[in-house]
């Protein structure tokens, strides 16, 4: 196998944290073992939950990580702009209504300021440094992974710069029909026609489209029927086996930290898509035998106030834990019983998803009925799902879960073949295989072309 120079594009890389990472981490760490020489071209100051050394020092030595500063603003100071322009958790009577004037002007700016999302402002210093890589590391492919969508605007500049160059774009989130109404920086009329725009451009200029999963990639392709099926594959998330077994345990036994109570543990980013209210609603109106016998762990970043304060309502039923590094993280789901799954979003799937499936713990889902999720968990037999609007289906599923006791458990039988299979090790090789392939059709097409112009005569 001839080796493949590559570069990957990503705004978030080890030593940031959080599972936006994970993807381009887990592909730098073992590309170069599938034939691959890989540059990576990333930011030194990303806007991140928090920080996973652990995570740089699994990328091997030979990977070239090329790291550009950018204008974005801290993760802190965008959270609370973001919260100014959709609105949320703001106060209501006399005093919000004399000053919603005063920000009515400041939240029409910025909301059509920094589109199609705060991280444009790397773009200008994005071009200047994939330019320069693509001419001196003699690259072949360019693979640029987004969120930040803003990413997908580099397609078309090197599209211009090197109309023969393979580009591969891959979504971890589809953008225009699920993400930038449940968690977008603005969702203004101005902001949906650059999102739309900006895609349609990436698309077009793309080489292939890379979605995680296949409601995604039937979604992204149906917008452009008129670019070829074949332009569009799928690559699913995964777990990283390595790490579900031996690690050490976070808080001792937990027959020692929990007694006898039920220990359902959420690792993850509390935010629009993954709401509580409707898991909150129905948490209180157990009735008291039942509420004492449940533990739930929230480990991660907790967007909004409003979501914090009403998880803390539920009292000494939660322990809301923060942002942890990711082997802290996955050893909190090994001492869990059950791992628990909100998503209101119908295409896109979680990382944490996958990693709830390698370590084999039994997943309570409160999903959209109709989504990638609920396909998921019934096809690998990885848990119960209800409505997440359902405040009545939620509340049965604790109450049997409560009352099952370790039948319950029990009757829990994952399809361990086809989990398998999202090992991110195995998904990592077909990834390199899909380059590969991609890289030698463009060469052959490349080929044709050349054999197909009229030879000059010199006169």
């Amino acid at each position: 196998m001839k080796l493949l120079n590559v570069l990957l594009v990503t705004y978030s890389f080890p030593p940031a944290g959080g599972v936006g990472v994970l993807r381009a981490a887990s592909l730098a760490r073992y590309f170069p073992g599938d034939g691959i020489r890989l540059d990576v071209l990333t930011t030194c100051n990303a806007s991140a939950v928090g920080t996973d050394n652990a995570l740089l020092k699994e990328i091997p030595s030979e990977v070239r990580i090329h790291r550009t500063v950018t204008l974005d603003l801290p993760f802190g100071i965008k959270k609370r702009i973001k919260k100014l322009i959709t609105g949320r958790d703001s106060s209501k009577g006399t005093a919000a209504a004399a000053t919603a004037g005063k920000t009515s002007f400041l939240k029409k700016v910025l909301q059509d300021l920094l589109l199609p999302d705060p991280q444009v402002t790397w773009l200008p210093v994005l071009t200047r440094a994939a330019r320069e890589i693509v001419r001196t590391r003699s690259i072949d492919l360019v693979l640029i992974t987004v969120p930040p969508f803003s990413s997908l605007l580099l397609v078309e500049k090197l599209r211009a710069e090197f109309p023969h160059l393979p580009i591969v774009i891959d979504f971890r989130d589809e953008w225009l029909s699920t993400t930038i109404d449940l968690v977008s920086f603005s969702r203004s009329k101005r902001a949906q026609q650059i999102a739309r725009s900006g895609e349609a451009s990436a698309v077009k200029n793309a080489t292939a489209v890379v979605a995680v999963t296949e409601a995604a990639r039937r979604e992204i392709r149906a917008r452009y029927p008129q670019e070829p099926d074949g332009k569009f594959h799928l690559i699913p998330n995964g777990f990283e086996a390595a790490r579900l077994h031996g690690r050490v345990s976070l808080a001792g036994s937990k027959a020692g930290d929990m007694d006898d109570r039920i220990l359902v543990t959420y690792v993850g980013t509390i935010y629009g898509s993954t709401e509580p209210t409707w898991l909150i609603q129905a948490l209180q109106s157990l009735p008291g035998e039942v509420k004492s016998r449940f533990k739930l762990r929230f480990i991660g970043h907790i967007e909004e106030p409003r979501f914090r304060e009403a998880l803390l309502k539920l009292g000494d039923m939660v322990e809301l834990m923060g942002f942890m590094p990711q082997d802290e993280a996955l050893s909190a789901i090994d001492e869990a019983d059950y791992a628990l799954l909100i998503t209101h979003d119908p295409l896109n799937v979680a990382a944490k998803f996958y990693d709830y499936i390698g370590a084999g713990k039994p997943i309570l889902a409160t999903v959209h009925p109709g989504g990638e999720v609920r396909r998921l968990l019934e096809e690998l037999r990885a848990g119960w799902w209800v409505d997440s609007h359902d405040v009545e289906a939620i509340r049965q599923l604790f109450i049997d879960t409560a009352t099952g006791g370790n039948s319950r458990l029990a009757s829990n039988q994952p399809d361990i073949a086809k989990i398998a299979q999202y090992e991110r090790k195995i998904l990592a090789k077909h990834y390199a295989g899909l380059l590969h392939s991609i890289a030698e059709d463009n060469h052959e097409g490349d080929l044709h072309e050349q054999a197909a112009e009229p030879a000059r005569t010199g006169e």
